[in-house]
Formats: C-alpha cells, structure tokens, sequence
C-alpha cells in the first residue's frame, strides 16, 4: 500500500477535535460502578504446559454484568517475589489461543496476563474461551464492530472495555504481582483497548498501544474501507438513516477521548501505510495523550514509514516505559 494519509510533518501536529458526548465522563462512571462492588477473581487454576522457565494459570474474571472471562496467566518459574504485571489485550477476531503462544513478557521477567476478548477468537489464531451472552436483541450487524452500534449502553466495545479495565482488577488481586506495577498493552483493537484502559483507570504504571484501532473514528470510516471500520462502512451502507446513531455511539468508545484522560507513560507506535488503523488516527490520540488533565505524561512514538499494520507491533521492543518496571529502558 502506497501512503495515502497526511504527511509525517502534518501528522506530527495533527490533533482534531473529536466527537465527545457530554456524559462521557458519566458513562463510563456508571458502567465501571456497576461492576465495581462484585469480587473480581471467579477461578484461577494452575494448567501445565510442561515448559520449565514457566508457570501459568488458566484464570476466570468478572467482567461487564459480573460474566465469566477467561485469560491465561504466565509469570517466570521458581520467582517468589512480587512482580510487575503487563495486562496484553487481543487484536480484532483473535481469541487467547494457547498458553504458550505469547510468552515474550514472561520470559522477560514480568508477570503477564492476557486477555481473551468475549465472542470473539473465530477470525484466526487458535480460537478463544469467552462467549458473549449479552446483546443478542441489540440492532446491529454481526461483527464485534456493529453488533449493537446504534445504542452506546448495547454496543459491544461498552462490554469489552469494562472487560479490559477488569482485567487490571483481576491482575491486582492474584498472588506475586505488584499492584502499583501494571502496565496495559495491546496491538491494534488490544492497543485501542490499552488506551481506554488509560483513561479509565488512573493508576496505571504504563501503556503500550501500537497501531490502536478505534482511535478518531469518525475519520476512520470516512478514509479506510478495510475491515474492522470497514464492516462499520458496509453497515452504513445499508442502513443509511442510522449513520447519526452509530457515530453518537461510536464517540463513547474513541480512543482520542480516553487519551486525552490518560495520566500514565505511554509509547505508541505506529506504520504510515496502515490502512486498517490509519495514521492520522493513531497521531490524533498520541497528540493529544493526557491533554484532558493539563499534565504532560511521558510519551513517545515509533513510526515506521514503509510499514502497514504490521509494522507497529514491532515497537514495544527496548523502548521506554517511564521507569515502571526495573529492566524497562
């Protein structure tokens, strides 16, 4: 793919003003406080593996309504002591697979738990655990990117995101982790997850985002007609008299809007031949990252000029976490 964005020089300033509801705020208040009071922690068993540098458990959560979550839990073998923790979020379609599919964190020292994302694992990968009972009634296509997208209560990302902020709950609680260390991370719809995390939870040691999807939604569905947004396009294209329900519903879940409520260190990256996650997005909400709160929080950003959306994923490797975690430079 050619570039076809805006320029690195504009995109290096590029900060839109993006779409915010005005109970933005509330929203997600109410939604995390529905959740808030239940016990976080439903099962945590150990599972083998038979590898010896590893232990990993196979943990059940309470996410949105109190439903189960699955997730897998890796830390190094034979470490008593408390670590620091790295919360991984899935990409669009993929499911948490097997437990040894993702063991870069551990072996590195840190504890890691990864995330499976409810209805979701069919698309590639090794599946995923987590169904998603809810919103079977809510109009909307069938992808995760429509299904409920004309009602921001029913749409399918309210679920998921309370999901990932629960995440960081249920880390917290489980032995040998050190809750003042947790870090939220994920490559594009788990990038985008890792940025409503940031903005949603105010203690975070780090964030992690590359190439994160549902970031200026609005320009998204008008300059990309590639899957996730362009499910979202194809919706529209049918139902043409929903496009101001959907994109209302659509704001509560922009990544730019949860950015600029971001108060941890953050590191980005970014491939400027995206066209699933296109860059003028992913600058909009690292431009703007923590603008809301008249802070200025560590960040930075990789770009990768020859790059599609693989690019960014290489971008978490060496780079600078804030000083969260020792080892981390």
């Amino acid at each position: 793919m050619a570039l076809f964005d805006l320029p690195l020089t504009e995109l290096e300033r590029y900060a839109p003003v993006v779409r915010e509801p005005a109970d933005f705020d509330a929203f997600w208040r109410a939604t995390l406080d529905e959740v808030a009071a239940a016990p976080v922690l439903l099962d945590v068993q150990p599972h083998p593996t038979a590898l010896r540098l590893v232990d990993t458990w196979d943990v059940t959560f309470a996410g949105f309504g109190g439903d189960p979550v699955r997730a897998w839990f890796t830390r190094p073998a034979g470490v008593a002591s408390s670590l620091p923790a790295v919360v991984e979020y899935l990409g669009y379609g993929r499911g948490r697979g097997l437990p040894h599919e993702r063991l870069t964190w551990a072996v590195a020292g840190y504890a890691h738990l990864l995330m499976d994302s409810r209805g979701q694992g069919d698309e590639y990968g090794t599946g995923g655990a987590t169904p998603d009972p809810r919103g079977g009634g809510a109009l909307g296509g069938p992808g995760p990117a429509t299904r409920g997208i004309l009602n921001p209560r029913a749409y399918y990302y309210r679920r998921l995101i309370t999901d990932a902020v629960r995440a960081v709950d249920a880390v917290r609680a489980l032995p040998g982790v050190d809750p003042a260390r947790v870090a939220a991370a994920g490559n594009s719809q788990g990038g985008g997850l890792a940025l409503a995390v940031a903005g949603l939870v105010p203690d975070l040691a780090a964030v992690l985002a590359t190439a994160p999807f549902l970031c200026h939604i609005q320009r998204a569905i008008d300059i990309t007609d590639a899957a996730p947004y362009g499910e979202i396009v194809t919706f529209l294209a049918v139902h043409r008299e929903a496009e101001e329900a959907a994109r209302c519903t659509l704001s509560y879940v922009d990544g730019v809007n949860f950015a600029r409520r971001a108060v941890a260190p953050a590191h980005f990256g970014v491939g400027l031949r995206d066209t699933v996650c296109p860059p003028s997005t992913v600058f909009a909400a690292y431009n703007q990252y923590g603008a809301a709160n008249g802070s200025a929080p560590d960040r930075a950003i990789h770009v990768y000029p020859f790059n599609h959306h693989e690019g960014a994923t290489r971008s978490t490797s060496g780079t600078s976490c804030g000083g969260w975690a020792p080892g981390c430079r």
